[in-house]
């Protein structure tokens, strides 16, 4: 007997299709299914397809959404995002966390890479919703010995409890802030550890053109990636988030180790930050992915978005209508995005039962002539109906469990946060 059976999907190709899910995987995919499932979903109407994976964010920031817009990036953080989050607790956090979540399920992602603190919580919301994530063991110098080492600690914790027993849906990574707020001594450190214990890697690198040339500065010449990858962060298992400041050799470095560079064109176009180059990454053979980054500088955790601009920005810096087409774009919001979970990103046999269904009676997948391109350039979250992760439904037909709860108490920790700005005055 099978955990559920989708009947009646339509795939990609037009085919009508029942899949059978046992095990968090997809069993079996045929036209026609029989067997017995202990729950059977009727997809009728529906589109099938890989949902979406974000290769970098900060979740909790969304409680932070609109919070301090139409700032340069340094002023940005260090006059009002990080004063702001010096006030939130763990329980603001645990809050923020589940709004963000659920937006995150009612556009169709199933998965994010995280880099914030209060790991525990983050890690119990993510087990409590049935998504996935990578939680960053997350690491920032704040220039004082005392707050070092209780980030340091609380880290070590994190990790050894991960260890004793995990769901297969949470996975770690190292996560040091970035290669201007982290020691040498510290980096090496991370990437030792890395290697030693398997862990991916989870960095900003190459956001703005003042790290580019801070970092050749102080580095005796070296680009931020090339110092990246003298103190050991640049592996196969390394997600770089921005990387908008990049050469060629930069470029090659990147391929030759496998790293997968995740685009955040929403919010570097915001933040002004420069355009991520595509093109000159993709011929250079480098992996990449997208990601939303956080609520602060996006203002979404929507890859509906995310996808268009990366599409229509790709297109500009080249003034190319062909750059960036909507095959590739959706690849790597979703097959690419998943790369550091392993067996997942794909409708086939064998793979991790995660999907989204796609209800084809909204207006923006009319005209119906291309999936894929509606979807980069017309779609929207309320375009998915149902979605699955591990092969259990995190939303039917556009309701999640529990959402009120979830938007009341993100709304408490709002409206505490707008009275300490208001009182700040």
């Amino acid at each position: 007997m099978y955990d559920l059976l989708l009947k009646n999907a339509r795939l990609e190709d037009g085919s009508l299709r029942d899949l059978a899910i046992q095990g968090g995987r997809f069993a079996r995919i045929a036209p026609s299914l029989e067997e017995s499932a202990r729950e059977s979903f009727d997809c009728r109407g529906m589109t099938l397809l890989p949902p979406f994976y974000n290769g970098h964010t900060h979740v909790a920031m969304v409680l932070l959404r609109g919070y301090a817009d139409d700032l340069p990036l340094f002023p940005w953080l260090q006059e009002h995002i990080w004063p702001a989050e010096a006030r939130l607790t763990p329980e603001d956090v645990a809050a923020g966390v589940r709004l963000a979540i659920l937006e995150m399920i009612k556009g169709g992602t199933v998965y994010f890479n995280d880099s914030y603190f209060h790991l525990p919580e983050t890690i119990q919301a993510v087990e409590e919703m049935g998504v996935r994530a990578t939680i960053g063991l997350f690491y920032l110098d704040l220039g004082q010995e005392g707050p070092r080492e209780r980030l340091r600690r609380q880290n070590q914790e994190v990790l050894q409890r991960w260890k004793q027993g995990h769901s297969s849906r949470v996975g770690l990574s190292l996560n040091p802030h970035a290669i201007y707020t982290v020691p040498e001594k510290v980096l090496r450190e991370m990437g030792e550890q890395a290697r030693a214990e398997g862990l991916p890697i989870h960095i900003h690198l190459a956001e703005t053109e003042k790290e580019f040339q801070d970092c050749q500065r102080e580095h005796h010449g070296k680009t931020p990636f090339q110092y990246a990858y003298d103190c050991g962060l640049l592996t196969e298992r390394s997600y770089l988030a921005h990387c908008v400041w990049m050469t060629d050799d930069d470029r090659r470095l990147a391929a030759e180790t496998g790293a997968i560079l995740v685009a955040n064109t929403t919010s570097n176009l915001k933040l002004c930050s420069g355009i991520f180059d595509f093109r000159a990454a993709e011929q250079a053979g480098c992996r990449i992915a997208l990601g939303t980054d956080g609520c602060a500088s996006n203002n979404a955790h929507s890859m509906f978005s995310e996808m268009k601009f990366a599409a229509l920005a790709g297109k500009c810096r080249y003034g190319d209508p062909t750059a960036c087409p909507a095959e590739k774009v959706f690849s790597w919001a979703t097959e690419a995005g998943a790369a550091f979970v392993e067996g997942a990103g794909r409708i086939q046999e064998g793979a991790l039962a995660d999907a989204m269904l796609l209800d084809l009676e909204q207006p923006y997948l009319v005209g119906d002539y291309h999936l894929r391109s509606n979807l980069v350039y017309a779609g929207e979250s309320s375009c998915v109906d149902s979605l699955l992760c591990d092969g259990h439904f995190l939303m039917r037909h556009r309701s999640v469990p529990g959402e009120g709860k979830i938007l009341a108490d993100a709304r408490r920790v709002c409206d505490k946060l707008r009275k300490l700005k208001e009182d700040a005055r």
